[in-house]
């Protein structure tokens, strides 16, 4: 700061002063265009279900195969509509935090709070579960029948995570440079099970016999079909990732809606050729009676590579899990920017503008899950929060649809899709915990609104302890941190 003063006494004449000024603020930088955002997406969205285990949706449409392509198609859709209306948010307010800027924005600090208060316990639990699940993966080809040392397991779980974290908070660009090639590879590995599959669909008389015949079978009831619909939604999981980067998209009121527009689409195609090639080969008792139903198919189809598949769960795995990590370390930085997080954590690092306190602690928090993983279990009972924020973010849309008509916004959904997925997203809440009651969800219940012990003092009446001062300038200058300069606009007010 000092510095700063004494070089603002002397006035200079030079016109490059000012541009020179604007190139050295402290901020997200720009760097991920159109390409990069596909790649992010799809990556979120594609993890190891698809390989591992499609036999959900089968299973709860009673092994009919029209109604699980339809329950395929139907969630595909549902997920379409959500990211659209996370464009129009996205391209109005293009901020880091996704989720919780919008909902900061439209429905105000309290309800904010709670998200980042859930999100820090669950999101980085789901880290952990990709990074033991790509150890599984990674390790048992050296074991063959036998299992993997757990030990073993946990150690690459964390080296892969450290080895992403630091990824991500060095280099924007080389993470969506690993983003793009990790997606490719995954999307290769699906190509050549759904070509595989439309190949051979044309000369097997079973297999064309259960397409003719795909209704014939018994229709599941509407507590199956539901079952199912969860299933199917569950494995689109992750096309919310893009408005977490807003703020480092390039030209965001173009690329957001159509990298949505082409990532989302992409993605229902995919995951309805491969669960075709899947029935081709397999019948529905097969494919709900196998562990990795695409391990099974390469078996069957392509016994001399089959290898290909479990490196391509392994590989697949690795891009999501890079995804994730990079939305989380947004996601805290934006609220730490807010004041719900220590301030340290909204600090870039001098040399590369990487929120990297961000990535450090939410890399930290998913190690910490790792090392006792049953905690990972606990994460099972807070699914529906992930739905109950998305309610929340589409009634924000709403609500600032009303309340702020005059709000820039590049791109407007269809204003009847929002009130859509608020309806969609009650049902989602409630439906699992009325058809099955569990007292995990009152645990559930319970540490979301446990977010009002800390948020009262804290953030309400904004109490602070002098000593923490000390600590976030000894870490700023252990870090080489730096507060980000304010944008020209109002943050998430």
């Amino acid at each position: 700061e000092k510095n700063r003063k004494k070089m603002g006494k002397g006035k200079s004449h030079d016109p490059k002063d000012g541009k020179r000024k604007e190139k050295a603020k402290m901020r997200l930088k720009r760097n991920i265009g159109y390409v990069d955002g596909v790649s992010f997406i799809i990556g979120s969205i594609v993890g190891a279900g698809i390989f591992v285990s499609p036999t959900g949706v089968l299973k709860h449409s009673l092994l009919n195969v029209g109604v699980a392509l339809t329950i395929w198609t139907a969630s595909g859709l549902v997920s379409l509509m959500g990211s659209l209306c996370y464009a129009e948010l996205g391209t109005a307010l293009p901020f880091s935090g996704g989720e919780y800027s919008h909902i900061k924005r439209g429905l105000g600090s309290l309800p904010a709070f709670v998200f980042i208060w859930t999100s820090t316990f669950t999101k980085p639990a789901s880290n952990a579960a990709r990074a033991l699940l790509f150890a599984e993966y990674a390790t048992q080809p050296f074991y063959g029948i036998c299992p993997a040392p757990e030990v073993l397991k946990k150690c690459l779980a964390l080296a892969v995570l450290w080895s992403l974290g630091i990824l991500n908070g060095c280099s924007v660009k080389m993470a969506a440079w690993v983003q793009t090639v990790f997606t490719l590879l995954k999307m290769m590995a699906l190509s050549v099970i759904a070509i595989g599959g439309i190949v051979l669909v044309g000369g097997r008389k079973e297999s064309l016999a259960r397409f003719e015949d795909a209704f014939s079978s018994e229709i599941p009831n509407a507590s199956q079909i539901a079952e199912a619909f969860f299933q199917g939604l569950y494995a689109y999981g992750g096309w919310w990732s893009l408005n977490y980067m807003a703020e480092e998209m390039k030209n965001p009121s173009r690329n957001i809606p159509l990298t949505v527009m082409t990532a989302v689409p992409a993605v229902i195609v995919f995951y309805l050729l491969v669960n075709i090639s899947y029935l081709t080969v397999l019948t529905p008792k097969e494919i709900v009676s196998s562990v990795a139903v695409a391990v099974t198919w390469a078996d069957r189809v392509i016994p001399s590579v089959a290898w290909i598949i479990p490196l391509s769960v392994a590989v697949s795995i690795f891009g999501a899990l890079n995804s994730s990590m990079f939305t989380l370390g947004r996601l805290s930085y934006a609220g730490s920017q807010s004041g719900h997080l220590p301030v340290l954590i909204s600090m870039l690092n001098v040399h590369s503008c990487t929120p990297a306190p961000a990535m450090i602690f939410s890399t930290t928090i998913a190690s910490i899950f790792i090392i006792p993983s049953d905690l990972i279990t606990l994460t099972n009972y807070f699914g529906f929060s992930a739905w109950l924020m998305i309610g929340l973010t589409c009634a924000s849309l709403i609500v600032l649809r009303y309340r702020e008509p005059h709000l820039h916004r590049p791109y407007k959904v269809f204003l009847p899709v929002p009130f859509v997925m608020v309806a969609m997203s009650s049902f989602l809440v409630l439906a699992p915990i009325v058809w099955s009651p569990n007292l995990q969800y009152v645990y559930a219940f319970l540490f979301m609104l446990g977010s009002l012990i800390v948020y009262l003092p804290f953030i309400h009446f904004k109490l602070h302890f002098p000593f923490l001062d000390k600590i976030t300038c000894h870490l700023q200058l252990l870090l080489e941190v730096s507060p980000a300069d304010e944008s020209t606009e109002s943050k998430c007010e």
